[in-house]
This record gives structure tokens, C-alpha cells and sequence, in this order.
């Protein structure tokens, strides 16, 4: 066992500025969903998606699931998702009466293979929802070709992938609704919370109404809904970091060039790819430790924690089809591309917070523990 102290594998960033925000909502009295909210969902819209109309709720699940109600998706419809992500959201999908199909992946990039997509359409789709995964954006020429081709409608979760962007334009300026999550370890946060972020105004209107009980005037309720409102003192918080995420993935993407300076020599280590034309953001630093077994991987990350004390994470171990949760939706055909990443990827520290020291730490405890085989 090391005696250094644990380099965290994810760093939430709370400072003066966010406590002072919070203290000037709580002593103005209006703690609820407000003008702080409304002014919330404005500067996020023009920062990150390019103007789109934004409507801030209160978790990111909480996002994916209006977005699709709003978009009309129930009862009877499928929706295309990928198997290696967050269960969130083929959740989210489930929750609305309709299905999740579950599709491959990339082996580089880890998102949605359109090729995969178009193999799994049928008479039911009615939309295709890729992941963003780890802040690289998804494939979406490739995949708004085959949504325009199949007349469905085409959804993101932007879930950790805030400033992305891809072929020039911001992910979220993409689909129908596009969700981003405000998690405490995203890339930058409110506490707790999510974004949707709608193609048009029809659509917001939709999401500001079932997060609301159904109603935009009080005790005019229009639809069944719900409460899934954001408070001010959440979108306090979410203001001041919206100012600051912008340096923060500066630092991310630096510490991941670094990463990939030191890391791609090391044998069996496969660092992440950026695809061409694409911005990573880096909410993780993920990289394959190449023709592992999900025991030998497992074994990896037990050493890079407890004999080097450098955390770090595997997401995701299980695929959502084979949770018990979500496994009367598990597909009749094989997903090999997602079951290979199951096994064999590790997402390293590439928080803002690290030092030089804590990267030097990083690459020098992969090399060691990988290149002994664990």
C-alpha cells in the first residue's frame, strides 16, 4: 500500500464565487425556480449551443425524460440508444412507455456506429439518441444521415460533453432536444441539474410544461406533468461555473495532450482518439488496456489505486442491456464492440485540478502496473 496521498479520480470545482452566489439567493428570498434560473438558461443557450432555447430542470435524467415527452416519444415507439453508457438513458427512454433498442459502437470513439444504427431501424423507430460519450462528440453526420434517411427524429445526450463541438458547431445544435447534465463531476456543474437545450420553441414549451405540473400560469394546468424544476440557488451556482468552464476544459484538454505524450509508447495502452473535425472536451481520460479481460482490467485499476493511490474509474463495466434493470430490452444480436469496451477501458484523472506532479504520477503508475501486466 503507497502512503501518498490519493490523486482523485474526478474533482468538483466550489470556490468563493459559487458560495457567494448562493449566499445572495438565499438572502434576496427567492429560493425557488426564478430569475436566476431564467437567466440561467439564456447565458447557457448563448455560451454553448449556439442561442438555442434552453430549460433548465432538476437532474439530467429529469432532462432526458422531458425532452422526449416533449418530442412526442411514448407508448408503442423505440428509440435507438447505445448499450455503453450510463444506464440514464435508455432509462429515460423506458420511462416514456417506449423502448430502448440498443446498438453498437465505435471501437474508437466509443459512441453510437451509425452502420450499427441503420442495421437495428424498424417500422417502431422513431428516434435515434446518441451519448457524447466522455466529451467526444458522437458521429453526427453519420448518424443525421441515417435519421434523415429513415424520417426519425434525432436526440442527444450531451450529458458530459458541455463546449464540444463538431465540424465547427456546438454539440446540442444538433438534434431535436439535446440534454446536458450539471452533475457535481461534470465539467461544470449547479449542484445538481440538467439542460435541455430545443431545436425550437414548440419543443421548450413543452419541456418548461411538464417540469412544471403541466402548467405555465398557476393553476392553468394544460398536461399531466411534473416537478422537475431547477431552483435559483442551483442556477446561481451554474452561472458562476458557465463563466469558468471554458478555462477548465483548457486545462482538461492540456492534461489529456500530456497524457497522450506519455501514455501512447506504453504497450498494451490504446489513448483516446479525436476524431477530425471534432473538439474533445475530456470529462474523462479513457484509455483501452488493449485485449484485457474485464478480471485483468479490474486487476489494473486495483493496482493504480491501492499500490500507487492514482484513482480512477471504469465506465461502464456492465452494459445496460445486461443489467437486470434494463434486460427485457437486451437485443437478439450481438454487440461486440460494447462488450470489448466492457472489458478493457480505464478513465484516468484529467480533472483541472491536477499538478504536473499528479500527471507525472499518472503516467508513471499506467507504465509501471500495465507494463508489469498487472
Amino acid at each position: 500500500m503507497t502512503e501518498q496521498p490519493m490523486i482523485p479520480a474526478a474533482k468538483p470545482l466550489i470556490g468563493e464565487d459559487e458560495r457567494a452566489a448562493v449566499d445572495r439567493v438565499l438572502r434576496s428570498g427567492m429560493v425557488a425556480q426564478g430569475p436566476e434560473v431564467a437567466a440561467f438558461e439564456e447565458e447557457f443557450g448563448a455560451q454553448l449551443v449556439g442561442g438555442r432555447t434552453c430549460v433548465a430542470v432538476n437532474s439530467g435524467t429529469s432532462g432526458l425524460h422531458l425532452g422526449l415527452l416533449a418530442c412526442g416519444i411514448g407508448e408503442g415507439d423505440e428509440v435507438v440508444v447505445p448499450s455503453f453508457t450510463f444506464a440514464a438513458t435508455a432509462n429515460a427512454v423506458a420511462l416514456t412507455g417506449a423502448r430502448p433498442v440498443f446498438a453498437d459502437i465505435s471501437a474508437d470513439t466509443f459512441n453510437l456506429d451509425p452502420a450499427s444504427v441503420r442495421e437495428v431501424l424498424s417500422d417502431r423507430t422513431a428516434a435515434v439518441m446518441p451519448v457524447h460519450l466522455y466529451g467526444h462528440p458522437a458521429d453526427l453526420e453519420g448518424l443525421r444521415a441515417v435519421t434523415s434517411e429513415a424520417g426519425v427524429q434525432l436526440f442527444e445526450d450531451a450529458a458530459q460533453a458541455h463546449g464540444a463541438t463538431f465540424q465547427g458547431a456546438p454539440v446540442g445544435s444538433f438534434g431535436s432536444f439535446a440534454m446536458f447534465s450539471l452533475y457535481p463531476t461534470k465539467n461544470m456543474t449547479s449542484g445538481e441539474g440538467g439542460m435541455v437545450a430545443c431545436a425550437d420553441e414548440e419543443i421548450a414549451r413543452g419541456v418548461r410544461l411538464l417540469r412544471n405540473q403541466g402548467m405555465e400560469r398557476q393553476y392553468a394546468n394544460e398536461v399531466i406533468g411534473l416537478n422537475n424544476r431547477m431552483t435559483d440557488i442551483h442556477a446561481a451556482i451554474g452561472r458562476v461555473q458557465l463563466g469558468k468552464v471554458g478555462a477548465w476544459t483548457q486545462a482538461r484538454q492540456a492534461n489529456a495532450a500530456w497524457l497522450d505524450e506519455h501514455l501512447s509508447g506504453v504497450p498494451g495502452v490504446v489513448v483516446p482518439v479525436v476524431r477530425e473535425g471534432c473538439t474533445h472536451v475530456y470529462h474523462q481520460y479513457t484509455v483501452r488496456i488493449e485485449g484485457a479481460s474485464g478480471a485483468q482490467r479490474d486487476e489494473v485499476v486495483r493496482a493504480l489505486r491501492e499500490e500507487h493511490a492514482v484513482g480512477c474509474g471504469v465506465y461502464y463495466p456492465t452494459p445496460n442491456h445486461e443489467l437486470v434493470s434494463l434486460s427485457r430490452f437486451a437485443p437478439d444480436w450481438e454487440l461486440p464492440q460494447t462488450a470489448r469496451a466492457a472489458a478493457e477501458v480505464i478513465s484516468l484523472p484529467v480533472h483541472p485540478s491536477l499538478t504536473p506532479q499528479d500527471l507525472e504520477r499518472v503516467a508513471g503508475a499506467v507504465a509501471a502496473v500495465v507494463g508489469a501486466g498487472a
